[in-house]
């Protein structure tokens, strides 16, 4: 029934008994449609389907055989074909006698005026008991006889009912025009001026094209002005991500709380558990032992010998300081290091490492790149750039390059814990922790063919930390390689663990760090925004904070599972019978 034939503004008159229909024109049960049982019809037009279906089959293969034409029937076939479509239409209703009693019962009107006002009748008795329920906004539910209610809220919705705020009339017609298509949806912060505006806009157009709610992702509560060109285009919403913190972690030291943005329950836990092991032990020491990020174009000549010309010209010691003057104009942080070349061919791939300050710094070793390019095309004019980026770098993606040369930060943290804070904290013992570390971070690794992979899950640690400070989560592929190595020292009473990770990529400025859950996240740690003393410096703390939290990680773990208790702590702290997927919107 129509919305305008059941809420209808008419005076309501006193509730009318509905007509009965006389006995015998009850149309009775659908099955009574035909003269055999439902059973009998169904086994009968099944039967005669398959059985003509099968017939004309064998028919069609007969006159293919004997050359003779399709068109060219007979008798029999002629009543084959009207079953096979007598018994389809059957069949193509799924046992359609409701619409053979359709043709047979042909409804007198008296019985839709009965159906109408019963329906009706219905409705008015519905609205008395639901008249506090919020109504559509094209309906009017108000009863002329009954006092005024409270003033109905106007809402929209999707498809799967979710209350949206109305839009104001103006935003309306630039959500049409998005749906239309005649207003790009990126261009929407350039031309209303008002990023906040620009991302509610795009979201209710989203939502209407998609016909999906995203009433459950947050649009409130955040600054979209702090990422306009800089961290995310076209936004509709932000992820919310719990944070939590272990620690005190004691490194060279000093005591740190360190933040993790994580959904894997027990990582926190299992890390802070770590730490505590550590700092009852007298806490890690961390060394940085390199910093540089690295770029590496790849560039291509005529023939091989041009580019092994151009291989010997980039890595003669008398032109570095040429080359190096060159790089260094694009920032007054960035400074080149070193050059590495790599031929394949007429194929040239040059690595550039420079020092990036307190930024993590592609930006600005891609410049200092793109300087030095310029300047070789003077005595190389036959050069072909190929790409800024020749994946020699190498940039979020396992390479062997990296675990070898390394990139961003080399770090190397160690401890010696305790013999009794290996049984009491750890709750396993130092023999078995250097027997698992051997046979699963080492042996088992290598039986994998692992690239950087010698641990337990450092990139855990890693990423949770890379999240909660605003670090490129994607870069997490290197930045996690690493290897783990534990020994039995003081005559096999303790333990000495250590982690070795040659490519921590971050930064503490730049990109996601300048946001303001991030940005305390750093603040929390100390190495909030650039060192004002020394160049790179907080840069520098953060990945030893991230090497010393990794070797944390790995010595909960490694005696999780040694003592078996793996399995069961994640039970405990990974899962979680309540329906957080219900909490109000």
């Amino acid at each position: 029934m129509e919305a305008s034939r059941l809420y209808s503004t008419k005076p309501v008159q006193s509730l009318k008994p509905t007509k009965k229909i006389p006995l015998e024109e009850d149309p009775g049960k659908a099955s009574d449609a035909l003269p055999l049982p439902l059973y009998l019809t169904n086994a009968l037009f099944f039967t005669l389907f398959f059985s003509v279906v099968y017939f004309l089959l064998s028919r069609w293969r007969e006159k293919i055989r004997t050359s003779t034409p399709l068109h060219v029937v007979t008798f029999s076939d002629i009543i084959a074909i009207l079953s096979f479509f007598a018994s389809f239409i059957y069949l193509l209703g799924f046992f359609g006698i409701d619409f053979v009693q359709s043709l047979v019962f042909q409804p007198s009107p008296d019985v839709w005026i009965a159906e109408d006002e019963e329906e009706d009748n219905e409705v008015l008795l519905a609205k008395e008991d639901a008249r506090k329920v919020p109504c559509g906004q094209a309906l009017d539910c108000s009863l002329p006889p009954l006092p005024p209610a409270a003033p109905i809220v106007t809402t929209q919705k999707v498809c799967d009912e979710k209350p949206l705020m109305v839009l104001p009339e103006e935003d309306e017609e630039i959500v049409k025009s998005v749906v239309a298509g005649t207003t790009p949806s990126y261009s929407l912060e350039s031309k209303l001026g008002d990023c906040k505006r620009a991302a509610a806009i795009r979201r209710e157009a989203l939502q209407r094209l998609t016909g999906k709610s995203l009433s459950g992702l947050p649009l409130d509560g955040f600054d979209y002005e702090s990422i306009l060109g800089q961290c995310c285009e076209m936004p509709v919403g932000y992820v919310q991500i719990p944070v939590g913190i272990a620690g005190p972690l004691l490194v060279n030291g000093r005591e740190y709380s360190v933040p993790m943005a994580t959904t894997e329950g027990c990582l926190v836990a299992s890390t802070n558990r770590g730490c505590k092991a550590i700092h009852l032990s007298g806490g890690a020491t961390s060394v940085l032992l390199k910093d540089g990020m690295t770029r590496a174009p790849c560039v291509r000549f005529g023939t091989a010998k041009r580019a092994a010309d151009l291989k010997l010209y980039l890595e003669d010691p008398d032109n570095f300081e040429t080359l190096s003057v060159v790089f260094n104009r694009s920032s007054r942080f960035g400074r080149l290091q070193g050059i590495k070349c790599a031929i394949a061919g007429k194929n040239l791939y040059i690595r550039f490492t420079c020092s990036t300050g307190d930024a993590m710094g592609m930006n600005m070793v891609s410049k200092g790149v793109q300087n030095v390019l310029d300047f070789l095309q003077t005595d190389f004019p036959d050069m072909d750039v190929i790409g800024i980026s020749g994946n020699y770098c190498s940039d979020k993606k396992p390479a062997a390059v990296n675990w070898i040369e390394g990139r961003g930060k080399s770090v190397v943290c160690e401890a010696t814990i305790m013999g009794d804070v290996v049984r009491k904290v750890l709750k396993t013992s130092v023999e078995s922790l250097v027997e698992l570390n051997m046979l699963k971070n080492l042996t088992g690794s290598a039986m994998a063919g692992a690239l950087g992979g010698f641990n337990a899950h450092a990139s855990n640690i890693v990423a949770a930390i890379y999240i909660a400070t605003g670090q490129d989560p994607a870069q997490n592929v290197e930045s996690s390689h690493c290897i783990t190595m534990m020994e039995a020292v003081n005559d096999g009473k303790d333990l000495h663990v250590s982690v070795t990770m040659p490519s921590i990529e971050v930064g503490t400025v730049g990109g996601g760090t300048q946001l303001a859950s991030q940005s305390a996240c750093l603040n929390l740690l100390g190495v909030k925004g650039a060192s004002k003393e020394t160049p790179g410096a907080n840069s520098r703390m953060l990945a030893t904070i991230v090497a010393s939290a990794v070797l944390a990680g790995e010595l909960s773990l490694m005696s999780a599972i040694a003592a078996g208790q793996l399995v069961k702590s994640h039970m405990k702290y990974n899962r979680s019978s309540k329906d957080v997927s219900k909490g109000s919107s």
